[in-house]
C-alpha cells in the first residue's frame, strides 16, 4: 500500500523509520510509528483481562518498512485479518492510520450509523 505523499514526511519523521502494523479489533489494520506501538503495549498487564489486546497488539502485528517509493507491505496474515481485498483506504485517526478495506469500511459506517440512531 502506498502511503500519500503529504502523510509521508511526517510518518517517517515521526516513526524515525520504524513503522508498527497492528490488526485491530474493529476490522482494520492500525499503521503508527514504532515507539508508539512499544509505548502502548507497555500499558498492558500480563494478567488475563488484557490478553486479548496483548494478542492483537502484539501477536497480530508486524514492523514493515516503507520502501522509497512510500510504500508499505502489508503481510498476508495481516491483510487477511482485516479482510483486505484491493481497494484501501488510509484513514488518519490522530496518533495513527487505520487501513481499511473499502467494502468492509463501508460496512462499519453502515453499522456505526445504525446503532448511533438506535436500530441495534
Amino acid at each position: 500500500m502506498a502511503i500519500p505523499t503529504r502523510y509521508r514526511e511526517d510518518l517517517l519523521a515521526q516513526s524515525q523509520g520504524a513503522l508498527a502494523l497492528v490488526e485491530s479489533d474493529d476490522g482494520c489494520l492500525l499503521l503508527m510509528a514504532q515507539s508508539l506501538w512499544a509505548k502502548k503495549v507497555s500499558t498492558f498487564s500480563t494478567d488475563d483481562s488484557d490478553a486479548e489486546r496483548r494478542r492483537f497488539w502484539i501477536g497480530l502485528s508486524d514492523t514493515p518498512e516503507m520502501d522509497a517509493q512510500g510504500r508499505v507491505l502489508i503481510n498476508p496474515v495481516l491483510r487477511e485479518g482485516a479482510h483486505i481485498q484491493r481497494d484501501v483506504i488510509l484513514l488518519g485517526v490522530g496518533e495513527w492510520f487505520e487501513i481499511w478495506d473499502a467494502a468492509a469500511l463501508e460496512l462499519h459506517k453502515q453499522s456505526v450509523r445504525q446503532r448511533k440512531r438506535g436500530g441495534g
